[in-house]
This record gives structure tokens, sequence and C-alpha cells, in this order.
């Protein structure tokens, strides 16, 4: 008995491994299409696979320096939300450390 690997040709060439890419997979797509100045191939818009390998080639680089590890202003207001109606105070370690608040925002739900 031998091992097959199925390669990208093959996966491409049957109609039965093709799923369409998703509504939101399309409007990220065309987002990072359109800030870098670059047209969106139309033959991987219907590959759910095919889009998510472009996707991943041309999304933007993630934050580095000073700020990457605190939390976006959503994480911040919705834990701030949640200590209102707790009548709780976020600590401030957590406004330094997104893991941190991410685990406030859990344990405090």
């Amino acid at each position: 008995m031998t091992n097959t690997v199925k390669t990208e040709e093959h996966l491409q060439s049957n109609d039965y491994y093709i799923v369409p890419a998703t509504a939101k997979q399309l409007s990220y797509a065309r987002q990072i299409a359109s800030s870098y100045k670059k047209s969106l191939p139309e033959e991987i818009e219907q590959n759910r696979y095919a889009l998510s390998r472009w996707i991943n080639d041309n999304k933007p680089e993630p934050l580095t320096g000073r700020f990457a590890n605190y939390p976006s202003s959503k994480q911040v207001g919705f834990a701030e939300r949640i200590a209102r109606v707790k009548r709780n105070v976020v600590p401030h370690e957590c406004f330094r450390d997104k893991t941190a608040m991410s685990r406030w925002i859990d344990t405090n739900r």
C-alpha cells in the first residue's frame, strides 16, 4: 500500500474540495487589497483555502514596539462596562497588558 500526498493541484482540480469563501473573508481581503493598492485575484474569491492563503501572505504585520502588548480600545471599553455593571474597578496592571485584561474580562463576565 502506498501513501499518496494530496497536493495543492489535486485539491484545486476536484470540485468536491473547493469551498466558497465567506463574506467576512472577502470583506477582509478586499480591505487589505485596497489599503495596499493591490487587486484581488478573481479566481481565489471562490476558493476559501486559496483566499485564506492570500490573506495570510498579504495581511499587515502585527504591531511591535512599546505599545504592542497594551489592550485595544475595544477591550478596555468592554472591561470598563463590565466594571460599571458589577460596581467594580479594573486593576491598573490590566491597562498595560492585554493578556491580563483578557483574563480579568473572562473572570468578571
